[in-house]
C-alpha cells in the first residue's frame, strides 16, 4: 500500500527500557518536536512487567497532540530488542496482551535458566550469548509458556516492541528481521530463516508473516480515529530495531561500509563489514541483522553503567578538560574491567573493575578517567569489529567534546566522524518512512574528530598491554 506523500510529517515512536519518546520528524530526518515519559514498569504478578495500557494511553494523547502541530501523515515505531508482547487476536481486548510484557531485566528463575539454556541452539543460530536476567524473546517466551501454558496456548501473536505498536495501531500483525535478529533468539539472522527452537516449541503458528521495516502496513485503525480525533490517513509503518534503525540512518546517507558505535547505557557497535567467522560470542559480540535483513556483526559493552561507576554520583557538568586528563594518562590512572554485572569484551571480568595506579582525586578527575575508560571500550569495540576505515560515533557520550578525540586517538588508522544529533533513532525511523521515494543520499551531518597529544595514544598502548595480559585481575591489596 502506498505509504507517505512527498514533504509529510512522521510520527516516531521509540520505546527504549527506560524512556519512551514520541518524535515528529521531516522527511530528511529532522526532529521538529519530542514528547517524553519514563516507561512504567509494575512489580507484577506474574512477573515485573511494562504497563502497556499506560504507554498506550499517552501514545494515544501525545499523538493527538503532535496532530494538532504538525501535518502527520506515517507512525514509525522503534524499539529495543530484548522485549516482546504475547497478544491475542484483538489489540481492543484490554491491553491486547495475552500476558504482561516481561521486563527484561528482571531476575530469572533459576529453574527456567537451567531449562532454556540447552534449548537455546548453538550461537549463529540465536545471534548473541546467553545474556543477563530475562533477556532474549525466545526465553521469556519459554517462561510464560512453563509458568501460564494456557495463555499462550490461547495466544494469536508473538510480536517484538514496535510491532506490537504497529498492531495496536493498524490491527495488522507482522514480524521484522531487524528486531529478530537483535538478540532475541528466535531468528537465524544468516540463514534468513526461523531458530531451531522456533520449530521444536512450536512457535511457528503464534509468527505472522515478515514486512520490511519500511513497509506501510495498514492505516490507522476507525475506531482510534474517531476515539481519539486522529488522522484517518494515518500510515502505520512495521518498524524496527532501534539501533538497526540508527545504522539504517548512516545506510541512507551512503555511508554503508562505516562502522557505527552508538553510546549511551549500551555502547553498541554495529558493521556489515564484519565476517561471520570474527564473531566471539565470549567477547559480548553479536549477529544483528540490518533493517534489509542483511547480518550486521555487532558488539555490546554497557558503557552507561560503567561510567556512572567510574564517575561516581558526583560529576561535575562541566566538560573534561583535556590537561585533567592528560594528566591522568601521564601518571598511568587506569579504570580495569569490568565495573557492571556484564563481562562485555573481557570474559571473566564481570564485577571486577578497579582503579589501576594513582587514583584519582577530585570529581573532575573521576570523570576524565571515565571518559578515558569508555573511550578505550569504543576501541575495543572497534577491533572486535574488524579493521574497516570509516567509523562514525553518536549518542550521550559524544556531547562530552573530549570522548570522539579520544576514540579516534585509540582507534589509529581509522577516520573517526561523529553525529551531535541528539535524535539518531527517530532521524532513521523518518527516513524509513520516506524510504521507497529517496532518489539521492539522505544528509547527514558529521563532524571530524581532531587530533591530541601522543600522551595518549601511549596510554591506550599500555591499557590494552594489562588488560589483555592479566585478564580480569582484581586489584591487588
Amino acid at each position: 500500500m502506498a505509504g507517505m506523500r512527498a514533504g509529510g510529517v512522521v510520527a516516531v515512536f521509540d520505546v527504549g527500557k527506560t524512556n519512551i519518546k514520541l518524535s515528529a520528524a521531516d522527511a530528511d530526518g529532522h526532529v521538529l518536536e519530542t514528547l517524553s515519559v519514563a516507561n512504567p514498569v509494575r512489580e507484577g504478578p506474574p512477573w515485573r512487567h511494562h504497563d502497556l495500557a499506560a504507554i498506550r494511553g499517552w501514545l494515544l494523547d501525545g499523538l493527538g497532540t503532535l496532530g494538532k502541530r504538525h501535518a502527520l501523515q506515517g507512525f514509525v515505531p522503534v524499539g529495543h530488542g530484548s522485549g516482546g508482547v504475547l497478544a491475542l487476536a484483538d489489540p481492543d481486548a484490554g491491553d491486547g496482551a495475552a500476558l504482561p510484557m516481561i521486563d527484561y531485566e528482571q531476575p530469572l528463575p533459576e529453574d527456567i535458566r537451567e531449562a532454556y539454556a540447552p534449548l537455546a541452539g548453538p550461537f549463529l543460530d540465536r545471534g548473541s550469548a546467553l545474556m543477563h536476567g530475562a533477556t532474549h524473546q525466545a526465553r521469556q517466551l519459554f517462561w510464560m509458556e512453563r509458568e501460564a501454558p494456557a495463555a499462550v496456548a490461547a495466544a494469536r501473536w508473538y510480536l517484538g516492541i514496535p510491532q506490537y505498536w504497529a498492531w495496536v495501531m493498524s490491527g495488522v500483525a507482522v514480524s521484522e528481521a531487524s528486531v529478530l535478529g537483535a538478540q532475541s533468539h528466535l531468528w537465524n539472522v544468516p540463514e534468513r530463516r526461523w531458530a531451531a527452537i522456533v520449530r521444536d516449541r512450536g512457535w511457528e503458528r503464534l509468527m505472522p508473516p515478515f514486512a520490511r521495516a519500511w513497509q506501510a502496513v495498514g492505516r490507522l485503525r476507525p475506531t482510534l480515529v474517531t476515539r481519539h480525533g486522529l488522522p484517518q490517513d494515518l500510515a502505520i509503518f512495521a518498524g524496527g530495531h532501534d539501533s538497526s534503525v540508527n545504522y539504517y540512518r548512516y545506510q541512507a546517507a551512503g555511508l554503508r561500509a562505516a562502522s557505527v558505535v552508538s553510546t549511551g547505557t549500551w555502547i553498541v557497535g554495529l558493521s556489515g563489514g564484519t565476517p561471520l567467522a570474527r564473531l566471539d560470542e565470549q567477547r559480548g559480540m553479536t549477529c544483528n541483522s540490518d533493517v534489509f535483513g542483511a547480518p550486521l556483526g555487532g558488539v555490546l559493552s554497557m558503557g552507561g553503567r560503567e561510567f556512572a561507576a567510574i564517575a561516581g554520583p558526583d560529576a561535575p557538568a562541566e566538560p573534561v578538560a583535556i590537561e585533567t586528563a592528560a594528566r591522568l594518562a601521564a601518571r598511568g590512572t587506569m579504570a580495569m574491567p569490568s565495573f557492571g554485572d556484564s563481562d562485555s569484551l573481557f570474559p571473566g571480568s564481570a564485577g571486577r573493575g578497579h582503579i589501576r595506579g594513582e587514583p584519582p582525586a577530585t570529581p573532575a578527575e573521576r570523570k576524565a578517567l571515565a571518559v578515558l575508560y569508555c573511550a578505550l571500550l569504543t576501541a575495543e569495540c572497534l577491533d572486535a569489529l574488524g579493521p574497516g576505515r570509516d567509523v562514525v560515533l553518536d549518542g550521550s557520550f559524544v556531547r562530552e567534546p573530549l570522548y570522539p578525540a579520544l576514540a579516534a586517538a585509540f582507534a589509529p588508522g581509522r577516520r573517526v566522524r561523529f553525529s551531535l544529533d541528539a535524535y539518531g533513532v527517530a532521524a532513521g525511523a523518518a527516513l524509513l518512512a520516506g524510504h521507497g521515494e529517496r532518489a539521492e543520499p539522505a544528509p547527514v551531518d558529521l563532524s571530524e574528530a581532531g587530533p591530541l597529544p601522543p600522551v595518549f595514544a601511549a596510554y591506550a598502548e599500555r591499557w590494552r598491554e594489562a588488560v589483555h595480559r592479566d585478564g580480569p585481575a582484581a586489584p591487588t591489596s
